[in-house]
């Protein structure tokens, strides 16, 4: 994408060249936020293919091998830009530690304040000198305010379950910068002086899985990214990963996706190409 940012809003006339010639699997230099707000879509990401039931919203991080596939009912809107326009969304934090990021979205929000600002950003998109400084603001508050109700999702409002997403969200930060080695949770749970039973109770509550299942798809987040990116051998990622033998990071990855990373390496390269 050669702007900062760009959106479209889902209607018959802007989707009718794609009903006709469907986007293939793809990846692309930016982020992508998809809001559906009518229809019932397709989004495929990593192989995945998930029907979209609306209100929703979908975010698709920078690298990610997608593709959506509108019906001749589907409206809302697309939004695109690139990482440095607002480089600290937590939605880019969290497609990490996520295989998927998607979630309903209210119908009277979807009607009133997302729409509203929506409309705002096309405006100020369609201007002749675009001013993105106003759109990176505009965005902001977009992300801001979806970010908030995305964690409503699982955690209430209460001083608790504020504490507890505190915790998580260091629990994250410490897993990214450690996903690589062999340890499991215990590791995380002593580096937060927590009992492994508390801290996954903690990351059943923000994330509905366990700390293992979330160590698991970093690894795998990241193995995807090696497969499609590098020329490394499986061995070689799998070590990297802290998968002291081929034979198990081949078990973990095929469980998870349904194929050998061999397998899914020519499969990317395939269909990209």
């Amino acid at each position: 994408m050669n702007v900062p940012f760009k959106i479209i809003k889902l209607t018959k006339e802007s989707l009718e060249p794609i009903l006709l010639n469907p986007i293939p699997l793809h990846r692309h230099d930016h982020e992508e936020l998809i809001i559906v707000t009518s229809g019932k879509p397709v989004h495929t990401l990593d192989y995945t293919k998930e029907e979209l039931y609306p209100p929703v919203i979908v975010y698709v991080a920078q690298g990610k091998v997608h593709n959506f596939t509108p019906d001749s009912d589907t409206g809302g809107w697309v939004i695109r830009f690139k990482n440095e326009l607002v480089p600290n969304s937590r939605f880019n934090f969290y497609s990490n530690f996520l295989d998927q990021i998607n979630y309903k979205l209210n119908d009277d929000y979807c009607s009133t304040t997302l729409n509203s600002l929506c409309e705002i950003m096309l405006k100020e998109f369609e201007e002749e000198s675009v001013n993105y400084q106003v759109i990176k603001h505009l965005l902001s508050a977009l992300l801001t305010k979806l970010e908030a109700d995305s964690k409503q999702e699982y955690l209430d409002g209460t001083a608790a379950n504020r504490s507890q997403m505190i915790t998580f969200n260091s629990f994250l930060k410490i897993l990214e910068f450690n996903y690589m080695r062999p340890d499991g949770a215990d590791f995380y749970s002593e580096k937060l002086n927590m009992s492994t039973r508390n801290l996954n109770l903690i990351s059943q509550s923000a994330f509905g899985k366990s700390v293992t299942e979330i160590i698991e798809t970093r690894k795998l987040i990241e193995a995807r990214s090696l497969l499609l990116n590098s020329g490394k051998s499986v061995s070689e990622i799998g070590y990297e990963l802290g998968y002291n033998e081929k034979s198990y990071f081949t078990r973990v990855f095929h469980k998870r996706t349904g194929v050998t990373p061999t397998e899914y390496r020519e499969q990317l390269h395939t269909d990209i190409s």
